[in-house]
């Protein structure tokens, strides 16, 4: 059986984000020159009894990492002692092991690969509209440098108006359902009270 991962998921300062009232001073893993890892140190243990978004420290696993998503996401140990919740962990002391490699660049990636998983919904209804294509590809480019912020934010209003403009279409189609149910049933009571 395959050894379950955790990972925390820090700001851009490495400060816990998700929520807690207490900011602990993260102990950070080093990378060495062979590209390997040296772990962080113990966090000191939460005192008291652990208890989900209270007391303890938080992680979460592979399939609800998308839900916690930052600046910076760790990979984690746990302390033996913990409470699984839902979509998350609390324990009473982790150590990050490494970090992930999770950017700027990545991020925007990710985020194309998304838009792009479901593109051909919008184009099966807007064959002719490519100002959502034309924002991934933008978008790609400026990942990679090949693109300026101005091309980007053209590119991203162009993609915003065409979201907004299906919006209305979607909307002004729910209305005229509802119209229409309405004037079924008018109708309908026209014609049985006779």
């Amino acid at each position: 059986m395959e050894k379950m991962r955790y990972f925390k998921v820090l700001d851009k300062d490495n400060r816990s984000c998700n929520g807690g009232n207490t900011a602990p001073v993260w102990s950070l893993p080093t990378q060495n020159a062979d590209g390997s890892w040296t772990p962080g140190e113990w966090m000191p243990e939460a005192k008291g009894t652990l208890e989900l978004c209270v007391n303890g420290y938080h992680l979460t696993d592979s399939k609800h990492l998308l839900d916690w998503l930052n600046a910076t996401i760790y990979e984690a140990e746990p302390s033996e002692e913990m409470i699984a919740g839902d979509d998350k962990i609390v324990c009473r002391s982790v150590r990050l092991l490494k970090k992930m490699p999770w950017d700027d660049r990545i991020a925007r990636l990710f985020a194309c690969d998304c838009a792009e998983r479901v593109l051909p919904l919008y184009e099966k209804d807007y064959p002719d509209d490519k100002r959502p294509r034309h924002a991934i590809e933008v978008a790609r480019l400026f990942a990679d440098g090949k693109a300026t912020q101005e091309e980007l934010a053209a590119a991203r209003d162009a993609a915003r108006d065409a979201a907004r403009d299906a919006a209305w279409d979607a909307a002004r189609a729910a209305a005229r359902a509802a119209e229409w149910k309405w004037q079924t049933k008018r109708l309908m009571w026209y014609l049985e009270k006779g």
